[in-house]
């Protein structure tokens, strides 16, 4: 039996370093790197002259489609005022998955451990019906723009000190960016 724990064990390990990209995905390139050069100093006069100028050039060329690609954001967006229209639809998606067992988005969908968020954006703070606030939100005096979503996401409890929202917050200010912009796409946002 402790066997087959161990290796159990050891097989979540090795998927969990796989799908983290672990050193296997660093060592996968590094081992053709060093095969072309490898190949290239066999046929020293021309090659090398060939090769060095061709990967220099590859290079720079997609860094500048990375950056491009990165900087116009994802279509879903385009439309939202920035820095939100550049904010990646797929990143925003995954990062509401922390937020989707407390909180619904569709427009008529009831209020789970937290409430509906369909028209959040332009919504008084605590006022949406259906749902219970604690005396914190009820008394709060703010309406939600997608900067106090910022603030609050970034971590509730110290956001609006009294809140019950037991969440402790996305850290990092483009996944942040991401589903503020996929609430915006989900929930009906407008404009402001």
């Amino acid at each position: 039996m402790r066997l087959s724990l161990v290796s159990a064990s050891l097989i979540v390990l090795a998927g969990m370093t796989a799908a983290c990209g672990g050193s296997g995905d660093s060592s996968a390139p590094a081992a053709p790197a060093a095969e072309t050069p490898a190949a290239t100093p066999a046929p020293e006069a021309e090659a090398p002259a060939a090769e060095t100028p061709a990967e220099p050039t590859a290079e720079p060329t997609a860094a500048p489609a990375d950056e491009a690609a990165a900087s116009e954001g994802s279509p879903e967006f385009a439309s939202l005022p920035a820095p939100y229209n550049t904010a990646d639809y797929a990143r925003g998606r995954r990062t509401f998955k922390l937020c989707q067992s407390c909180h619904t988005t569709a427009e008529g969908a009831g209020a789970l451990v937290g409430p509906n968020l369909y028209g959040l954006f332009g919504r008084e703070a605590g006022t949406s019906e259906g749902f219970a606030y604690s005396p914190a939100l009820q008394e709060a005096d703010f309406i939600w723009t997608p900067d106090k979503v910022d603030h609050w996401l970034e971590n509730p409890q110290t956001f609006l000190k009294g809140n019950r929202m037991t969440f402790a917050g996305v850290r990092r200010p483009d996944d942040r960016t991401a589903v503020i912009a996929y609430l915006m796409t989900e929930t009906g946002y407008t404009g402001e």
